[in-house]
């Protein structure tokens, strides 16, 4: 398909420099083509305000503005948090778990639109190029993509913003606070500017640089409690109030956010190759992984824990390669729904200047047996039954000794 067949275009518009920018390049490269901007609401609050009147003065013929936040929080969040995935141990996958909610949405709308192409504004280094091209691959294989990055001459950041000056695009940023940035309801990141040299601690306690909590060392000297509850692994109440998902996470962002609680500085790799380092803010989502994870630490017998800590690791890297819409992840989302079935109770944490202790659960499922575990006297578990479990359990450690020590005579002689 050449560029003046392109009639109709479907841009993934977050409204930040890079899909800003975007509308007046395709008219100006494309033919002066229809653009019609989505923009899936995931909870970026006040980043979605006045983008109805930005985007049609740049160009586009309409914008839609998608609520996803609940389906966001029920149908992506969620089934990651029961998994258990962490990308390399660290990452809550904020922003991977947030594009193939809006990707599907944007080919639902260009299908109904008729549009000959989508568009979006990733970079030709970042993973969120793959995240997004996978699910439209996944709705709409025959679909033309239109990835500016990989066609104009534009090569930073100082040049996208020249390029909005000169075409009298409006930005909410300057060049000294231009991170680049991603937020939705679970999280925030910042990544770019002094963040590029991992040698230098991020500037926490700068004014303004977090934006959904403080620093540890600024947090209160008291420590905060609150209670999770859960139900077959899914988070349904904070401190005994039964709340709706999108709730939960707000609430638990405010109460970490004001604890110091969910920052991570990480140094990753991405998809493509390089490695990257950015700072998160998950608040709630800290919260919520920790109290899941004790929880399961009670209902779960120890081989489907040790089992599931394996699946936990392919299924976020799963999300973080946008391969959520494949048979894998759902395969192994049906594993962990099995594994959910009895984690089910309420875990009491400790937040602290940036910690999260926990501070007991409670469960009534749970395998933990207060008469077996003692160390007082008991009549449940009888101690001299261990000495022929050992015997057995070591019998291929003695019979490898013993022909060690044959061997050894052997050769002596």
């Amino acid at each position: 398909m050449d560029k003046k067949s392109v009639k109709k275009v479907v841009l993934a518009y977050s409204g930040g420099l890079d899909t800003s920018i975007i509308i007046p390049w395709l008219k100006e490269n494309y033919d002066d083509p229809e653009i019609i901007a989505v923009s899936g609401d995931v909870g970026q609050g006040t980043e979605l305000d006045g983008l109805d009147e930005k985007a049609k003065k740049t160009g586009a013929s309409k914008l839609y503005i998608e609520d996803l936040k609940d389906e966001f929080v029920e149908a992506y969040i969620f089934p990651t948090l029961k998994a258990g995935a962490k990308y390399e141990g660290e990452y809550l996958l904020g922003t991977a778990f947030a594009r193939p909610v809006i990707a599907k949405r944007i080919v639902e709308i260009a299908l109904a639109e008729k549009a000959d192409a989508i568009c979006h504004g990733c970079t030709g280094k970042g993973n969120d190029q793959v995240r997004f091209e996978l699910a439209i691959k996944a709705f709409a294989p025959g679909m033309k993509i239109i990835a500016p990055w990989r066609e104009w001459s534009i090569k930073s950041r100082d040049e996208e913003i020249d390029y909005a000056e000169a075409h009298n695009v409006p930005l909410k940023i300057s060049r000294e606070t231009n991170y680049s940035k991603d937020k939705n309801i679970w999280h925030l990141s910042h990544e770019g500017l002094d963040l590029e040299d991992p040698s230098l601690e991020p500037q926490y306690d700068k004014p303004g640089f977090l934006e959904m909590g403080v620093s540890p060392m600024q947090a209160p000297d008291k420590p905060a409690y609150v209670t999770v509850g859960f139900d077959r692994g899914v988070p349904v109440s904070v401190d005994g109030k039964r709340m709706k998902g999108t709730d939960i996470v707000k609430t638990l962002n405010r109460l970490g956010g004001e604890n110091g609680v969910g920052l991570a500085d990480i140094v990753e790799n991405r998809l493509v190759g390089m490695k990257s380092r950015g700072v998160y803010e998950t608040p709630g989502g800290a919260i919520l992984y920790k109290a899941h994870e004790v929880l399961e630490s009670l209902c779960l017998d120890r081989d489907t824990q040790h089992y599931k800590q394996l699946v936990a690791q392919q299924f976020a890297e799963l999300v973080y390669f946008g391969k959520w819409f494949t048979p894998l992840r759902e395969a192994l989302s049906a594993f962990v729904d099995a594994t959910q079935a009895t984690v089910t109770g309420d875990v009491k944490l400790k937040l602290y200047k940036g910690n999260i202790i926990p501070a007991g659960a409670v469960s009534p499922y749970s395998l933990y047996d207060m008469d077996i575990a003692t160390f007082d006297a008991d009549e449940v578990y009888d101690q001299k039954d261990s000495a022929g479990f050992i015997s057995l359990y070591g019998l291929p450690l003695t019979v490898r000794a013993q022909m060690l020590r044959k061997s050894a005579g052997s050769k002596k002689k």
